[in-house]
């Protein structure tokens, strides 16, 4: 892909879309991890190890190309998307603990990505053809991750009025340009992928319905409220998939990892609105169903 584009609006993207996390949060989030102690495990839980490992089945199952798997286990090593937030309050789940969560696992990333990451190249890529997620260079990235974060806190902490009127805008504004970008890497490639377009497209797809669905029936099973759960859904369902299309283009240098991101972002919106609505749906007819 063009040089401008994996130096320059990538990394932009991503430090935009962190700058949107950033306005949403305060100090008084950070503080409420006491209180959502057990939700926050779960996702956490469900981020480092549940996803990894239902990725990592779902890729051997589908046989995809050893490249395409890691661009998989790329997407599922992520962490969940600063536009979490937005779809948990369309669908009345707790926005402060999608916010909190975020957070969190963003700086976590720094050291759970680069090792799923790299055992999956090791295994799926070995030999010759193997190439290595250095820290040296995975630093600058994931500076843009946790940088524009406490930037945003800061700014929203000394113009409350202006953080809050930015918050959505510069969000929106980061996914649109994230979503052209997702459009701009599947075309690149589309001479590569037009044998097994429908086998990644499948597997992004039936990723995001099942991290949406373990993200909320999940932590249900846990006794974690409606609200929660619902927020946790979208935690946990909606990637980052700014920082995973960037670490494939612009650190190992391959567009075509980079598709399952690219199609994950594109299809996320729809399933996640689509999985949100039934989950509300389904909880409105319990609550109206006669007890015995």
């Amino acid at each position: 892909m063009n040089s401008a584009l994996t130096t320059v609006l990538l990394p932009l993207v991503l430090g935009v879309v962190m700058f949107g996390l950033g306005l949403s949060l305060t100090a008084d989030d950070l503080l409420a991890i006491r209180e959502n102690k057990r939700a926050i495990v779960i996702a956490l839980l469900c981020q480092m190890l549940v996803l990894p490992a239902l990725c990592f089945a779902m890729v051997l199952l589908l046989g995809l190309p050893p490249v395409l798997c890691v661009g998989m286990m790329l997407l599922a090593a992520s962490p969940g998307g600063a536009s979490a937030s937005l779809f948990s309050h369309l669908f009345h789940g707790d926005v402060a603990l999608n916010v909190t969560v975020t957070a969190i696992n963003s700086l976590l990333a720094v050291v759970t990505l680069p090792l799923v990451v790299n055992l999956s190249l090791a295994y799926f890529l070995s030999g010759d053809d193997a190439i290595g997620l250095q820290l040296d260079k995975l630093t600058p990235v994931l500076a843009l991750v946790v940088v524009p974060v406490f930037l945003g806190m800061a700014i929203r902490r000394r113009a409350p009025a202006f953080a809050e009127r930015m918050d959505r805008p510069v969000r929106i504004a980061a996914v649109a340009v994230l979503m052209i970008i997702a459009v701009a890497a599947i075309i690149s490639e589309r001479n590569n992928l037009a044998g097994y377009l429908g086998a990644v497209g499948t597997a992004a797809a039936v990723f995001c319905l099942l991290n949406l669905t373990v993200g909320y029936y999940l932590p249900r099973l846990a006794r974690i409220g409606h609200r929660q759960a619902i927020a946790l859904s979208m935690e946990i369902g909606v990637h980052n998939g700014a920082l995973a299309i960037t670490i494939a283009i612009s650190l190992l240098n391959n567009t075509e990892m980079a598709i399952p991101a690219a199609i994950y972002t594109i299809a996320q919106p729809v399933l996640a609105g689509a999985v949100g609505t039934l989950i509300v749906r389904s909880h409105a007819r319990l609550r109206r169903s006669p007890r015995p």
